[in-house]
């Protein structure tokens, strides 16, 4: 680590950390300006590591709001972590992933991980599971009536329809545990849509759903490209996101990306395990679902974090934790939580243990959607008291299964 230097970036400093971000993902274009990236970054919280005065590795932060059960609090968006390849194996990222967790102001932190191996050593647990459907629409119709003679569908450009977008996005976004915030910035930076990003789709179109009183009640982002053969068309379309607040927003806007016509195949990722579509369609197996990691979770501020959420059931539980990265989230910890999950305590104690982990563990389970009991199961999660843990596995968990629709 000799002549190593850490230190916060600034505006000066875009297009070398972005150099150093592109080398590490093969990416070959060179940092472009007008970007619309760089309209929602902040460089000072870009951790810089130096080697005479040469930028070798960054580690960055969105600043956003996260979805967790029961509220929507600040959470760290850990994005652009990367160590140019001349310069790994020299503990650079250890010892940037420590310093950006250490110095971080918001209880938890979120990422996508390039490989979960990476950042379960630094305490990130994997909190939500990602399905990517692939789905030949042709075996495919929604049952019933679903969705049907109960709105209006209308088509836009996505970056003119902005204000629509948002205010649907924003009415779902506190029930949707894993969702991030999204800012006028934001939202200009997702509607961005240059021609060379399009990878042989179509631009990106817009769908809204509007009820009988003329609300917008949901909307969908999509794209196609264009394919043919010998047999005639077989297009795809690419669903970007959907998001609706009624059942009758979602029933139709499926129905709508179905039926489109000259293609063959309907694809969208970045779905939850408990995706409505699997619950709309005739015949779910046809939907192809494929399950892959999703957000991974980091306790940053153990008290904080569990008293920022709310819980599912009732629960007394004493929690020693261990945490070799952030030594004050380890030892023991009495979480209480009162009746309909709110009335939460979290606070030190001598009392004994009754469950044992790692702030691994913690953050897994912080969304709702890992179990505390299928961690129990693999060892991670060691019980001292009977029934202690059923009561914080049901206590942990949540009535919506957590996901992320948006890579950051």
């Amino acid at each position: 680590m000799t002549g190593y230097t850490l230190r916060a970036a600034t505006t000066a400093d875009i297009d070398a950390f972005s150099r150093v971000i592109r080398g590490a993902f093969f990416v070959t274009a060179e940092p472009d300006p007008s970007d619309s990236i760089r309209t929602v970054l902040d460089p000072a919280r870009y951790t810089l590591a130096e080697l005479d005065g040469q930028i070798v590795g960054t580690a960055g932060i969105f600043t956003r709001d996260l979805a967790v059960p029961g509220a929507v609090i600040p959470a760290a968006h850990v994005t652009g972590v990367s160590v140019a390849a001349t310069h790994t194996r020299k503990g650079l990222l250890r010892r940037m992933m420590t310093s950006q967790l250490s110095t971080a102001p918001e209880a938890i932190a979120v990422l996508w991980a390039s490989e979960g191996r990476i950042y379960q050593r630094f305490g990130y647990g994997l909190a939500t599971q990602n399905v990517t459907v692939r789905a030949d629409r042709r075996e495919l119709t929604v049952r019933g009536d679903a969705g049907v003679g109960t709105g209006t569908l209308r088509a836009a450009v996505p970056a003119e329809v902005r204000k629509e977008l948002s205010q649907v996005y924003d009415r779902v976004l506190p029930d949707q545990p894993g969702w991030s915030s999204r800012d006028d910035a934001w939202w200009a930076h997702l509607t961005h849509d240059p021609e060379d990003r399009r990878e042989g789709f179509t631009a990106t179109r817009a769908v809204l759903y509007e009820n009988a009183d003329g609300v917008v009640d949901g909307y969908t982002r999509y794209r196609v490209r264009n394919e043919w053969d010998d047999n005639g068309p077989k297009g795809e379309v690419n669903v970007v996101e959907l998001v609706a607040a009624t059942p009758d927003a979602a029933a139709a806007l499926w129905r709508f990306l179905l039926g489109v016509d000259l293609t063959r195949t309907v694809v969208k990722g970045l779905s939850s395990p408990d995706e409505p579509l699997f619950h709309l369609v005739e015949e779910p197996r046809r939907l192809g679902g494929k399950i892959g990691d999703g957000l991974w979770v980091r306790i940053v501020d153990l008290p904080r974090a569990l008293t920022a959420r709310r819980y599912a059931a009732p629960v007394d539980v004493v929690l020693e934790v261990t945490d070799t990265l952030l030594p004050a989230n380890a030892g023991r910890w009495r979480l209480r939580v009162g009746a309909g999950g709110a009335l939460v305590n979290c606070a030190p104690t001598a009392a004994p243990a009754d469950l044992t982990c790692d702030v691994t563990d913690l953050g897994a389970a912080y969304l709702g959607g890992t179990k505390l009991g299928a961690l129990a199961a693999t060892g991670r999660v060691q019980e001292h008291r009977p029934g202690a843990v059923a009561a914080a596995s049901t206590a942990f968990g949540w009535h919506v299964t957590p996901t992320s629709i948006e890579i950051f």
